[in-house]
């Protein structure tokens, strides 16, 4: 044993000699570890959002009292025509300016066609007849009915050159309206609707057909009763589509179509001095 002393104690000598020693990857092995949510410090450029397609735009409702054009299907929205049988009430719609001044300026051209002869009568009278047989149908909501007009139409036909072939003789119009009805029950019959439906039809294209071969009374008539009567049926339908009241309308409209049948009427001249002087 030695007398010397011993050296003060560093309390900070140990751990320098062991930094000097420390393992290369002793900081990495205890490196403190965080358990939790973290998130990135640096500033990230913001992210475009992408568009967004704008909603699409609601439906346009229909007006209360707007109805749909007359179809077969496709629209479950009902015609004025079809609303009004289901209300009760008549389905023929008074007519405005257009279609009146159409059937005046039809009626013009019957009353022409009939001062000229029976050939020139019969152009607008075919016209005439063909609008019937559709117009039909489109009154009664059931348009197109293409079966039912082609019918009508035929029938019209038909009954026009039996009245041409037969020296104009009414009986070719009943003969022709009777085979049209047994047509229009056959076609009816092959049919694979609904009975109501089947019903509908039947009385549509009877009625159709029957209305076409009846306007062919016109070859059958005297040209000078058809020049009258078309322009006072064009003089009324004009006064009546105007915006009056239903009664007065009615009542304007017959005065006009009955001063018109009488101003074509009255004879003229001598012989109506002679028919004054020989009356009682």
């Amino acid at each position: 044993m030695t007398n010397q002393p011993y050296g003060a104690y560093d309390p900070y000598q140990a751990p320098q000699q062991a930094q000097g020693y420390a393992q290369p990857h002793a900081d990495q092995q205890y490196a403190q570890q965080w358990q939790g949510q973290t998130w990135d410090t640096q500033t990230q450029p913001p992210l475009a959002e992408a568009p967004v397609p704008p909603p699409p735009a609601p439906a346009p409702v229909a007006a209360a009292g707007g109805y749909g054009p007359a179809t077969l299907g496709g629209d479950s929205r009902l015609t004025a025509a079809q609303r009004a049988r289901a209300e009760g009430r008549s389905p023929i719609i008074e007519p405005g300016i257009q279609p009146a001044a159409l059937t005046a300026v039809l009626g013009l051209l019957l009353a022409g066609g009939a001062a000229l002869g029976t050939y020139a009568l019969l152009v607008p009278l075919v016209l005439l007849q063909g609008l019937t047989a559709a117009g039909w149908f489109r009154l009664n909501g059931m348009w197109p009915a293409r079966q039912g007009i082609a019918l009508g139409f035929l029938g019209a036909l038909a009954a026009d050159a039996a009245l041409l072939v037969s020296d104009r003789s009414p009986a070719a119009i009943l003969g022709t309206l009777g085979v049209w009805v047994l047509l229009s029950l056959v076609l009816q019959l092959r049919s694979h609707a609904d009975p109501d439906e089947r019903m509908y039809g039947l009385t549509a294209t009877v009625v159709a057909a029957a209305l076409a071969v009846m306007a062919g009374g016109y070859l059958a008539a005297d040209a000078s009763a058809v020049t009258v009567g078309t322009v006072a049926v064009a003089a009324g339908i004009v006064v009546r589509a105007l915006p009056l009241p239903t009664p007065v309308s009615v009542l304007v409209a017959s005065a006009a179509a009955a001063g018109r049948v009488s101003r074509s009427t009255v004879p003229t001249g001598p012989c109506w001095a002679r028919a004054r002087h020989s009356a009682p």
